[in-house]
């Protein structure tokens, strides 16, 4: 993701004590559509810390709050529906003291406040409900705010100067805020009643009822950058209904994955929902927004890193993903950017100070991995597909891609690719580990730049063969031949410089004077998913990453026991980050380890078990003791894309799952199932124009394979 440089040279990121102090209740529950979101709390309440609702990186509601008379109602339980379509929260009342009129009984009301976003709008709905024998008269009252603060404000930044907010419109049923921006750009956003409070001021509504026994009132509202009609239950209604329509939609792309656990089908569900739900419409094809806060934007790495968790069963994802990359792809320098020619981009910005220059962010291209990844990408899914229409499309795109990456092995003293940041406004680091203290030598001192880091060799060697494959296929028998040198060429480097006999391990990184941080992270295990280790040091390294030192009983931890940076609670130093305990099992099955890859992903759904079915990005990377819940980590994003898409590259990893779209057939190669799955269905799972299903059984020892065809291939 992306530092916060809140003065030359300092990183910061949204971490331990960056935010205020945790509210209760503190669980946060998010909605999401197009490039609207919303963050509450479980009551559904918004109070201004990291919750709120944006729009375009902008928050353009920073409070609002339920009260019943003078005090908030008591929570019972609040929660997002299966599909994330609907959040609801259940309440009930305390004593109600009416100005000049009685007191009700505490316990007798019953609040539900549903809501769901549709076309950038929030639509809630409060209901209540009178299950005393007398009559109750009811104040309910709302607090409001807009902030319009800018993303990275919300996340820590301190700005010298900000725009100006013009004075409150308040009607009869609506109150609209607005906010002139240093960009000179508008920003608004409307409150809408569907009645009319008895009292209605710039922050405060307030509406009196008398509920007979058994009598029950709604409220409708709506909550918007732009204003509105008057709310309605009808109106709620048919929002609700195209909001499950349009949902249901995206998450039936692709094949289906069934099981005969319940526990682990609510996990594959609610992945599924999630990315679902990240996943947003573009003019190029669907795109997954990476998470929900700080990061409901297109980023290039986290992107191509979901698609490809996915590309197996659903390849629909990848290609919505290179075709919006390809067009957002460098075509001049700047150091303010960390843009080059043919450079893919990082991380896309909307507000106001993306806007200003005063981040880089409006489109920043600082990540060293994105370019490579892109490319290899490409490769995958025309080996997935079989088609060659997507790669005819983007060819200049690919070549420019990867003339980036020749120009700077050939730069670099060592032949490798390495990073700088150009400015520093820029990242720090501009690996998948992007905080400014992720990379280290083993004695703790940080390495002078330009850095190699070891995935990102591997990365660069995927895409060099990747390329040559493609090459061949076109007829260019000399770049492929070309391309093909430069991928062994590179292997042979990181062979030299980043093994670590002693260790069975390799290298975190060569910093700008050649020397190798001798640290042991998970890094490695990136390495195994590009397959440029031999079978024999492979071996060592799953040794290592299974090993105690890295395995949690959780998850992978990104930095292994006793390194000089360790801190299980950090960010990237010994935290346990789903998405990359799923490479690195997947890069372990590509040589070969399958019963190591069941018992991981066997922890990893325990884990999600404990989140109630929903990985966050990260949690911390304390081992695991019995009768005690993996630890979360407090400001991680919630859902997350490539946390949501772990499941499915760990459950291709433990099937052994290979599909060759060019050759026309599936390829099954010694199946795994976690322990307590005795089933496994994979449904409509596409092949060229046709599709299959494919159905694993626990049988003893043995995981057979039912159903398939000729276009099935057991290794």
């Amino acid at each position: 993701m992306d530092d916060l440089d809140l003065a030359p040279g300092q990183d910061a990121r949204v971490e331990w004590g960056q935010m205020e102090e945790p509210r209760v209740p503190a669980r946060l529950h998010a909605l999401k559509d197009h490039d609207t979101f919303v963050v509450a709390d479980s009551m559904g309440d918004i109070l201004g810390l990291a919750d709120g609702l944006f729009h375009d990186d902008t928050r353009i509601l920073s409070r609002w709050r339920l009260r019943l008379g003078a005090h908030s109602p008591t929570l019972l339980c609040g929660a997002v529906s299966q599909d994330n379509v609907f959040f609801t929260s259940h309440l009930v009342n305390g004593a109600l003291v009416t100005p000049g009129g009685p007191v009700g009984p505490p316990g007798v009301l019953h609040v539900e406040r549903k809501r769901l976003l549709w076309e950038e709008r929030l639509f809630e709905r409060i209901t209540i409900v009178n299950y005393s024998h007398a009559v109750v008269m009811l104040p309910l009252a709302f607090e409001f705010d807009a902030d319009f603060r800018d993303m990275f404000e919300v996340r820590g930044a301190v700005r010298p100067r900000r725009g100006v907010r013009r004075p409150v419109e308040v009607d009869e049923r609506f109150v609209r805020f607005r906010y002139e921006g240093l960009d000179r750009v508008e920003r608004s956003s409307t409150i809408v009643f569907s009645d009319p409070p008895s009292r209605l001021t710039a922050d405060h509504a307030e509406f009196l009822y008398a509920l007979q026994p058994d009598g029950r009132v709604e409220l409708h509202v709506e909550i918007g950058a732009h204003g509105g009609c008057v709310p309605s239950r009808e109106r709620f209604r048919a929002a609700a209904a195209r909001a499950r329509f349009a949902m249901r939609a995206r998450r039936r792309r692709g094949g289906r994955l069934r099981t005969t656990g319940g526990l682990f089908n609510a996990w594959v569900e609610k992945s599924r929902a999630d990315l679902a739900l990240l996943t947003t419409p573009l003019q190029t094809g669907p795109y997954p927004y990476a998470g929900i806060p700080w990061f409901s934007t297109a980023f290039g790495r986290d992107a191509i890193i979901t698609a490809w968790q996915i590309l197996w069963f659903d390849p629909s994802l990848a290609k919505g993903v290179l075709t919006y990359l390809a067009m957002q792809q460098a075509e001049e320098v700047s150091a303010f950017r960390d843009s080059e020619p043919g450079k893919i981009m990082h991380e896309t910005r909307r507000g106001e100070m993306a806007a200003l220059g005063e981040v880089p962010f409006g489109r920043y291209y600082g990540g060293v991995d994105t370019t490579p990844l892109f490319v290899a990408l490409a490769g995958a899914y025309a080996e997935r597909t079989g088609s060659r229409e997507l790669v005819d499309q983007l060819w200049p795109q690919l070549e420019r891609a990867i003339a980036w990456v020749e120009r700077r092995i050939d730069d670099n003293p060592f032949g490798l690719l390495a990073y700088a940041k150009s400015s520093e406004k820029g990242l720090t680091n501009q690996g998948w580990k992007d905080s400014g203290d992720s990379i280290f030598h083993a004695d703790g001192r940080f390495p002078p730049p330009p850095i190699a880091l070891v995935e990102v060799q591997g990365y660069a060697f995927a895409a060099f063969e990747a390329m040559a494959k493609l090459a061949r296929q076109r007829g260019d028998l000399e770049d492929a031949t070309r391309w093909t040198g430069r991928a062994e060429t590179i292997r042979a480097r990181v062979e030299e410089l980043y093994w670590m006999e002693a260790e069975g391990a390799y290298g975190l990184a060569v910093d700008g004077d050649g020397k190798l941080a001798r640290v042991r992270a998970s890094n490695m295990g990136h390495l195994l998913f590009s397959g440029l280790p031999s079978a024999e040091r492979a071996a060592r390294v799953i040794k290592t990453l299974t090993g105690p030192d890295f395995a949690s009983g959780w998850g992978l931890r990104t930095l292994a026991v006793g390194e000089a940076r360790y801190n299980p609670m950090s960010y990237h130093n010994g935290s346990i980050w789903p998405h990359d305990t799923a490479i690195c099992a997947m890069g372990m099955a590509r040589y070969g380890e399958r019963r190591g890859v069941a018992h991981i992903t066997a922890g990893m759904f325990e884990s999600a078990a404990q989140f109630e079915m929903r990985l966050p990005e990260l949690f911390c990377g304390f081992p695991r003791c019995p009768g005690e819940p993996p630890v979360a980590y407090p400001v991680a994003c919630l859902p997350q894309a490539w946390a949501a898409g772990a499941v499915f590259m760990m459950l291709q990893a433990c099937l052994g799952v290979r599909v060759d779209g060019e050759a026309g057939l599936i390829e099954v190669k010694d199946p795994h199932l976690p322990v307590g799955l005795d089933h496994f269905s994979i449904l409509q799972l596409g092949v060229g124009e046709a599709s299959l299903d494919l159905h694993f059984e626990r049988q003893g020892e043995r995981i057979v394979l039912r159903g398939q065809d000729r276009r099935v291939k057991l290794g």
